[in-house]
């Protein structure tokens, strides 16, 4: 190799260097920023509802009206603080009905916890906590995304205590999901601690939430929205990600109770899907029995963002003919 190529390499090298140790250096300043300002950014942040214990820790119960059927929400994965994610839904519900968010440890106000994330053992806190906080079943089941599993698992060990359930574009029990490697949770942490993805979290939540005029969310629930999805990532949501496939194939093999009525609720982006169109659904439905049905609503995989009115109308005509 010549002298002139030999120069060029080792300019390069230096380059690359410099690169990189400037990167290395604009995430340790990042993770001192955001470690010494930022990690107790929640403390001063009052619960929505009320701490009930479940097995030895601290589990959030947020709920709202006082009518004669108990509606009870269960969040979908990846949502940082359902207390305010659901709080537009929460308040048209409540001219009805009671309804009640159930905030699963690891989210929200809720304590994380070491307890394997189970379709068992989140049955078990559900019921626990909702019995702390006063409330009897049966209930009206309301679950979004990766929860419509747990709900399925719930009502089959006790349907008696499960009047309904309306599924906010759930995932489907008949096949199983993309399961994604634990690192990348692992990942996920990494970029929490050190605040990278701070700047772009506000500019998400803001977008999403205010998706269009008048979709119900106050500006403190989008302000507690946006700090709590700053410190998402923990071992207990990392726990429960990594079993969604194990979850799916035990309610697989568990024949859902007939009497138990379902009405799916779809998003039209993802009856559309290729993954997660008509047969998807179709297979879904099938598995549940006949007593279960899906219709479409307009809007993304986060339904109640923005049309919480044509919820109301599809519950309300699902419940009022029970």
């Amino acid at each position: 190799m010549s002298k002139g190529k030999k120069k060029r390499g080792g300019k390069i090298l230096t380059v690359l260097a410099i690169i990189i140790g400037i990167i290395v250096l604009l995430n340790l300043i990042s993770l001192f920023i955001n470690q010494v300002f930022f990690s107790h950014e929640l403390d001063n942040i009052a619960p929505y509802g009320e701490l009930v214990e479940v097995n030895g820790e601290n589990m959030h119960v947020y709920s709202m009206g006082n009518g004669k059927k108990t509606i009870v929400l269960l969040p979908g994965f990846t949502v940082p603080l359902p207390s305010a994610d659901f709080a537009p839904l929460m308040r048209e519900l409540s001219k009805e009905y009671t309804v009640v968010c159930i905030e699963y440890f690891g989210v929200g106000f809720s304590d994380i916890t070491d307890t394997p994330r189970t379709n068992e053992n989140y049955t078990e806190e559900i019921r626990l906590a909702l019995n702390a906080a006063g409330f009897s079943p049966p209930y009206v089941l309301i679950p979004h995304s990766g929860s419509g599993i747990y709900t399925e698992y719930y009502a089959t060990k006790f349907p008696d205590e499960v009047s309904a359930i309306i599924m906010l574009d759930t995932t489907s029990s008949a096949e199983l999901s993309t399961n994604v490697p634990r690192f990348v949770y692992g990942l996920g942490k990494v970029q929490q601690a050190i605040g990278l993805m701070r700047p772009l979290n506000s500019i998400v939540v803001k977008s999403t939430l205010e998706i269009s005029e008048g979709n119900g969310y106050t500006q403190s629930e989008i302000a507690d929205y946006t700090k709590f999805m700053n410190h998402y990532y923990n071992d207990t949501i990392a726990d429960q990600l990594s079993r969604l496939n194990d979850s799916i194939e035990e309610v697989m093999t568990m024949p859902f109770p007939s009497e138990v009525p379902v009405l799916k609720l779809v998003a039209s982006e993802t009856a559309q899907g290729k993954q997660t169109g008509e047969e998807y659904q179709n297979a879904h439905i099938g598995r549940l029995g006949e007593n279960a049905k899906w219709i479409v609503i307009d809007g993304n995989h986060f339904l109640y963002h923005g049309h919480v009115e044509n919820i109301i109308n599809a519950t309300t005509s699902f419940l009022h003919g029970r």
